[in-house]
């Protein structure tokens, strides 16, 4: 009989944990009155402009503020443990068994429906079954050796970030191959549609109000994170922090969250009890966004390099999501989830003994990592930033190397390269200068025109030069892409783009197609442009002649 994954027994701990958050966080704050001063200040001037109810409201920060000066130093101290208990309340999580078999017997299936429905239809004309659904997200990566490390440590998957789908795609994932459900961090603006919060709440998130920037709340989050994680509950975060506003692959990651993997390893460690905890990096690749026009808008507008939340996108309303969903029924293979191969918390391959290997293949001790020079082994936080530091770059390569490029990715970076012709010599000659006017390209008022049939010759050749790439382990191309022609893979793209967004993508007219919406195509191209897969000049000089303003034609 299997073993019952860690985190079904999460309820019957929960107090347990919380009350070990409190006494860590409580611990972890140095000047009680300083951080007090400071979390007041900072509530005060933002719930000042927002009519949201909060844990903590207004009027009681007010009161802090006012009457901080006067407080003892015991009075600090007792403000600061209540505060930080109601925030770890607010936060902590709840897993249902009960709910998790109805949603993996129900939910999974209408997922695998939503992303593969052509399938879906065929299946309805003769005896429906369930499970011939559960194949409709594509998932692959060495699922094998991540089952044997579940078995062996903890597990933390660190997954790229594009969509408010993220979390039950890759929940799902997790389900359909066989591997244990995880608690995991979710914005708490997602817990306000009353379905999708009881699902949400049942099934190990818990909550994170990205709204808090003070230091009180960020010690109960780091506490929280690293406790369970010395209980053996697997874990998933976006290291991105946020989904990706310009549709590229993360690069900068925020690594406040990992650094507990190290932390919670030392602690266990140093009572003698080592815990070994494995990351597990993953690439979530959409044909579609559910949120693109939104995203991409607020990378393009300057006040977008600030925002951390976006209140209103697309995933907060109910008719994009319904429009999204009829899209992906015409659709098949509309998400890829591939896991890379599973690393210590240095950074450092692991195989499915978790024996860890350095770059030269030699193996390495992971104690050794966490003993100073006196012989010490535990927790040093200077010491454990590096290592998580390290450990990022590694997730960072990762993410690279998994990448799944789809037909919508390929077609944009060609059509993008023929927008940059389109704009002459000068637009040309900035391609490899970083700070070329990227908001003078896209703002264009005029329709660029390319053919149809060069366009697709030119993804051809794009295809042929992600293929050298992943032979040399450097991307993965999507399962299709790799026999069809260009034509086929524009065809798909096309199928995808057209008929979801509020704007055309790319507009047929007649054997010609026009780059009706810039900010899209940027947005698809840049899942790509880390890995340098812009067409090749060379030998699209010629294509690239055919391009015209509609004017001309």
């Amino acid at each position: 009989m299997a073993r019952q994954p860690p985190i079904f027994t999460f309820n019957q701990s929960k107090e347990a944990i919380i009350a070990e958050v409190v006494q860590r966080a409580c611990g972890a704050v140095g000047d009680p009155r300083l951080m007090l001063s400071e979390a007041a200040f900072l509530e005060v001037r933002r719930q000042q402009s927002s009519a949201v109810d909060d844990v903590i409201p207004l009027g009681e920060w007010r009161s802090i503020a006012r009457s901080l000066a006067r407080l003892s130093d015991a009075d600090c101290v007792a403000h600061v443990r209540d505060i930080v208990d109601r925030y770890s309340r607010d936060v902590a999580g709840n897993f249902d068994p009960r709910v998790y078999r109805f949603a993996s017997r129900t939910i999974a299936p209408l997922i695998g429906m939503l992303m593969s429905p052509m399938q879906t239809m065929r299946n309805l004309g003769g005896a429906f079954d369930l499970r011939a659904l559960d194949g409709r997200v594509v998932v692959n990566g060495p699922i094998g050796r991540i089952r044997a490390l579940a078995d062996r440590g903890t597990l933390v998957f660190v997954p790229t970030h594009l969509s408010n789908l993220d979390s039950v795609v890759f929940g799902f994932a997790l389900e359909r191959v066989g591997l244990p459900p995880a608690t995991y961090g979710a914005g708490k603006n997602l817990f306000t549609n009353p379905v999708l919060s009881f699902f949400m709440h049942n099934l190990g998130a818990y909550r994170v109000d990205r709204r808090l920037k003070h230091g009180i709340y960020k010690e109960v989050l780091k506490a929280y994170s690293c406790v369970v994680l010395e209980r053996g509950y697997h874990s998933l975060f976006f290291p991105g922090g946020t989904r990706s506003r310009s549709g590229a692959v993360e690069r900068k990651l925020k690594l406040g969250l990992a650094g507990t993997g190290v932390e919670a390893m030392g602690r266990t460690a140093a009572r003698g009890d080592l815990r070994r905890v494995f990351f597990v990096p993953a690439t979530i690749n959409y044909l579609l966004t559910l949120e693109a026009e939104t995203l991409v808008g607020d990378f393009l507008q300057e006040e977008g390099k600030h925002r951390y939340i976006i209140e209103d996108d697309e995933s907060s309303r109910p008719g994009r999501i319904a429009a999204f969903m009829r899209k992906l029924l015409g659709l098949d293979a509309g998400c890829v989830v591939r896991f890379s191969q599973p690393l210590d918390c240095f950074g450092n391959q692991v195989d499915e003994e978790g024996t860890s290997y350095d770059s030269h293949g030699h193996t390495i001790d992971p104690l050794s990592y966490l003993t100073d020079g006196d012989g010490r082994v535990g927790h040093d936080p200077l010491r454990d930033a590096q290592y998580t530091r390290e450990l990022g770059d590694s997730v960072v390569d990762a993410y690279q190397r998994d990448t799944v490029a789809l037909a919508t990715h390929l077609v944009a970076a060609c059509a993008f390269e023929r927008l940059r012709d389109s704009m002459g010599p000068s637009a040309k000659r900035r391609k490899g200068d970083a700070s070329a006017d990227i908001f003078a390209l896209l703002r264009t008022q005029d329709d660029v025109v390319v053919s149809r049939a060069e366009l697709a010759a030119s993804v051809e050749r794009l295809r042929d030069r992600a293929r050298a790439l992943e032979e040399r382990g450097r991307i993965v191309l999507g399962a299709r892409l790799a026999r069809a022609s260009g034509r086929e893979i524009l065809d798909e793209a096309l199928r995808a783009f057209s008929g979801y967004h509020t704007t055309p993508v790319l507009e047929p007219r007649g054997s010609n197609l026009v780059l009706t919406d810039t900010r899209l195509i940027f947005y698809y191209q840049n899942r790509l442009a880390s890995h340098g897969l812009a067409p090749d000049l060379v030998s699209d000089r010629a294509a690239s002649a055919t391009s015209r303003r509609s004017a001309a034609v």
